[in-house]
């Protein structure tokens, strides 16, 4: 979750258009939250309308244990199709005490990990976000490592949150690199120093959104020089960070393939060739959703 600071999004616009005669490419939107109330009046229409873009799957990230349940139950209710990840985000970290929390979320990650039609995915949204204070930086750090041990113990992925915190990311991945990790970026927006040093851990990717079609962004830039076609997957972060032409509306999974277009233009390559890249990237990260693809 990386919110424009502008907070602009209306949740009862969306996308007029339709793909129904685009080809069905297979893309995978790595981080979608579909499961927040800006979708709870139309989400069928959603999920329609990222099957018609070609979106083959859809990763949902936790954010805190209060809406958990609902995310699983959202999860559950479009199986082999949507699926959950748990995780506290480090701006929940105060809501509640947080050692309960934990507690609690690694109970429904552990019971929901290996079941059969909607497996919890991977262990996000998680990390630090130093953006707007400091102030409770220790516990943002502590809450993190913890989850990693997670990610650890459990073999799932992480998918992990970073803003104005890449160094206090980078110690702590430090101390974890013989661990074997694996995981994505999301939402990386940083420069090519940055994307280089992420890119030291050998099992994650760079989540690549929306920004990347903003007109003043320096991503493209970035991409093009620092970031290998190869360690890069496709996300919305809906409902926010919609690309460009649908800023200040609310995002949405269909979107994505704005995302993969502009990637094709940056690469200079064939569209298809993104999509089959960036989904093959996202299934060396999500093992479990290769069992989905052969259903």
């Amino acid at each position: 979750m990386m919110q424009e600071t502008s907070k602009s999004f209306n949740r009862h616009t969306y996308i007029e258009a339709t793909y129904l005669d685009t080809p069905y490419h297979n893309m995978i939107d790595t981080h979608s939250h579909l499961d927040e109330e800006e979708f709870a009046e139309d989400l069928e229409e959603v999920i329609l309308r990222a099957k018609d873009a070609g979106v083959n799957h859809i990763l949902v990230p936790g954010i805190c244990l209060k809406d958990t349940p609902h995310l699983l139950d959202v999860c559950r209710s479009h199986p082999g199709y949507l699926f959950p990840m748990i995780g506290l985000h480090p701006e929940n970290i105060m809501d509640e005490d947080y050692h309960t929390v934990l507690h609690q979320l690694e109970n429904l990650l552990v019971e929901n990990m290996d079941a059969k039609t909607c497996p919890t995915i991977a262990i996000g949204e998680v990390g630090i976000d130093l953006y707007w204070d400091d102030t409770h930086r220790t516990e943002q750090l502590e809450v993190f490592e913890h989850q990693i041990k997670w990610a650890e113990k459990y073999k799932l992925p992480l998918i992990i949150h970073s803003r104005n915190a890449h160094s206090e990311l980078m110690e702590i991945m430090e101390r974890h690199r013989s661990s074997n990790l694996t995981g994505i970026f999301h939402c990386f927006t940083g420069n090519e120093d940055e994307a280089r040093e992420l890119l030291t851990f050998p099992g994650f990717m760079l989540g690549i959104g929306g920004v990347l079609t903003f007109k003043n962004s320096t991503l493209r830039e970035v991409v093009k020089k620092a970031i290998p076609l190869s360690r890069i997957v496709l996300e919305t972060d809906a409902p926010y960070m919609s690309p460009v032409p649908h800023r200040s509306k609310r995002n949405e999974s269909a979107h994505v393939r704005l995302v993969a277009e502009k990637l094709a233009e940056i690469y200079e390559c064939e569209f298809d060739n993104i999509v089959l890249q960036t989904t093959s990237n996202a299934l060396q990260v999500f093992k479990k959703l290769t069992f989905f693809d052969k259903k």
